[in-house]
């Protein structure tokens, strides 16, 4: 997916930081796209199969520690996304 800038880089340095941060991009779009696709499968569990549910919350735990670790998300909102995983767990187990 190209990325369209209205301003062209002029300098070699700017061309090569332009370069460096549509790799980032694509980086940081794959960590995003593995959190959400993670926190769906967990969901979706919760609403059939509270065990399958739990076993999956590892897998979540591990894409968003890794986001927040990189810069992706914010610590908090890792935190924020975990802590509402586990409730929805426990409610699901109640």
């Amino acid at each position: 997916m190209p990325y369209y800038c209205a301003h062209m880089a002029i300098t070699k340095s700017a061309k090569k930081a332009h370069r460096a941060s549509l790799k980032k991009h694509v980086y940081n779009v794959r960590r995003k796209r593995a959190i959400t696709d993670t926190v769906k499968v967990v969901k979706k569990a919760i609403s059939t199969d509270v065990k399958e549910a739990e076993k999956t919350l590892s897998a979540a735990y591990k894409a968003i520690d890794k986001a927040a670790k990189t810069g992706v998300i914010k610590k908090n909102t890792a935190s924020r996304k975990k802590s509402r995983l586990a409730k929805a767990i426990g409610r699901a187990k109640a």
